[in-house]
């Protein structure tokens, strides 16, 4: 058994990352929960850097001590989420954490488009990068608009049961580890979601429809709509959250499949080319 000062130097660290910014009532939501698990560090950016993906700034980047609403401390930046995690991994924690949480993003995260264009995700694919496991969770409200501040209205207690949810998820992987053969999760929470009616999906391989609304000068991206999303098969994370209301829970290896195969014809092809050209 451990004693009262083993436990304390044991406790693990989480660090959590939202790209909605740290201010976002998704953030602070899921910290709620996650102070019962561990010490919980925030690193995130000062304003919000949705669909940036796994963007890192090229040019400088501040990190600025901070409070949030509990009162608590925080490191906000002006770079990206990703950034977060290089920088708390190197410039601010001694030792890397023990777990990285990205969220609660306010919106959909389904499908490869969204899990390589997600700053949520961008985060928690540095985290995997770099060994370290990662939880994404998203809340998917059914149409997020730029036009209205739609993320403001979401509160703490609409996002509840979310939370909730992912710091069970989290409890389980920081006294079990990461599943074998997983590097990250993926959680999509829809509204009204029920605790009984969870799937574990795969990402879609459907890509965006035409996202882009004309304006006058161009075009630009004004809503995120659930059911924009186009249809897939059962047992995908868009059909678990749009077609049945269903949490998905997606496992992602990040091991990029690699037919060096596949190349061999044209690489004897090119010899070939070269000794007609002798």
């Amino acid at each position: 058994m451990l004693n009262g000062a083993e436990t304390m130097l044991a406790k693990p660290t989480i660090l959590l990352i939202n790209d909605d910014g740290i201010r976002s009532s998704g953030l602070i939501a899921m910290k709620k929960k996650l102070d019962a698990l561990g010490r919980v560090v925030v690193v995130a950016p000062e304003e919000e850097r949705s669909g940036i993906g796994k963007a890192l700034t090229t040019g400088l980047v501040r990190i600025s001590e901070t409070r949030l609403r509990d009162g608590s401390r925080a490191y906000s930046t002006d770079g990206t989420p990703a950034d977060g995690f290089l920088l708390a991994l190197n410039k601010i924690l001694e030792e890397p954490p023990d777990l990285v949480v990205a969220g609660i993003n306010l919106g959909p995260n389904l499908g490869i488009d969204d899990f390589l264009n997600s700053g949520t995700l961008g985060a928690a694919l540095e985290a995997a990068i770099h060994g370290v496991p990662a939880v994404a969770v998203s809340y998917c409200v059914k149409k997020i608009s730029d036009r209205i501040n739609d993320k403001a209205r979401i509160g703490e207690e609409e996002l509840e049961f979310a939370a909730g949810f992912a710091a069970k998820v989290v409890e389980y992987v920081l006294r079990s580890g990461m599943p074998r053969g997983v590097d990250l999760v993926s959680i999509n929470v829809p509204e009204r979601a029920d605790g009984g009616r969870v799937r574990v999906t795969s990402l879609s391989y459907i890509g965006y429809r035409d996202i882009y609304s004309r304006e006058e000068g161009g075009y630009r991206i004004a809503a995120w709509i659930l059911s924009a999303y186009p249809d897939d098969k059962k047992g995908t994370d868009v059909h678990a959250v749009k077609k049945e209301e269903y949490i998905s829970i997606t496992p992602v290896r990040i091991r990029l499949q690699h037919n060096k195969k596949a190349l061999e014809s044209m690489l004897k092809h090119f010899k070939e080319m070269r000794k007609k050209r002798k």
